[in-house]
């Protein structure tokens, strides 16, 4: 969900971020959360919070590029992001937070990702298991939106010299992301402008194939949206194209409050 609030559709009113924990919330945090101070808030464009992490629980932390974390917002509220990097030994991970809707209708993890700041406390779930990316060791094409930048990026550092990763990302506001790509060292991105009844996804599909013939690639990860993902598999399969070398990855869908 994509260092970042995977849920972009509405979301039902809730306790907000900052809300007090209750009692049983309380005993539970004990339990199995990761408690964590916010030490980096940095904006990459108006949409776009680079948090970075640190505390004692997150050291000697097994994670792999593509696992996720639930960061707890209050009341029981959560939201779902994918690290770009996690130091177990200094005990310091990194989100990238993406600002989706305004105010009234800002979603709670951007609402809390808007509002965070240096020192602030937070609560950490994980990381867990979610997109293996690390099981990939062929050339590989991944697509994917805002949403997806954090896994993309964990994805590019992890791939080094063994293969080659070639990303193309469906954006709202290209000349908004291409700055956030490049901090994320992810330059070479095809973006592909959004279109509201979704015809843009015919020249994804094109882009994707055109990036695989052109880079050899032979995998061929898709994240973000489910409503493109789902389009962009039928459309390999009317072209023949082999299922087993796709992995699927949802972060959110429209109407929904949000995937895990």
């Amino acid at each position: 969900m994509t260092p970042h609030d995977h849920t972009l559709g509405r979301v039902p009113a809730g306790p907000g971020p900052g809300r007090p924990y209750g009692r049983i919330e309380g005993v539970l945090l004990k339990l199995v959360a990761r408690p964590a101070t916010v030490t980096a808030v940095e904006a990459l464009g108006p949409r776009f919070r680079l948090l970075t992490l640190a505390g004692e629980a997150l050291r000697d932390v097994a994670w792999r590029p593509g696992d996720k974390v639930q960061m707890l917002l209050g009341g029981f509220v959560s939201r779902t992001y994918t690290p770009l990097s996690w130091d177990s030994e200094r005990g310091v991970t990194q989100l990238l937070a993406y600002l989706h809707g305004d105010a009234p209708h800002a979603t709670p993890g951007a609402a809390w990702a808007d509002g965070v700041a240096r020192g602030d406390a937070c609560q950490v779930f994980g990381p867990r298991p979610s997109l293996k990316l690390a099981q990939r060791t062929r050339n590989a094409v991944f697509f994917g939106d805002e949403t997806s930048f954090a896994a993309a990026a964990a994805f590019n550092a992890m791939s080094g010299w063994l293969h080659k990763v070639s990303f193309v990302f469906e954006v709202s506001q290209v000349d908004e992301c291409r700055p956030v790509l490049q901090a994320l060292n992810l330059r070479e991105a095809v973006l592909v402008p959004r279109a509201p009844d979704g015809a843009h996804l015919a020249d994804v599909d094109e882009q994707i194939d055109r990036v695989a013939v052109a880079t050899r690639a032979h995998d061929v990860v898709l994240t973000g949206q489910a409503g493109s993902i789902q389009h962009l598999v039928r459309a390999r399969k009317q072209r023949g194209k082999a299922s087993a070398d796709v992995v699927t990855k949802a972060y959110w869908a429209v109407g929904k409050s949000g995937l895990d």
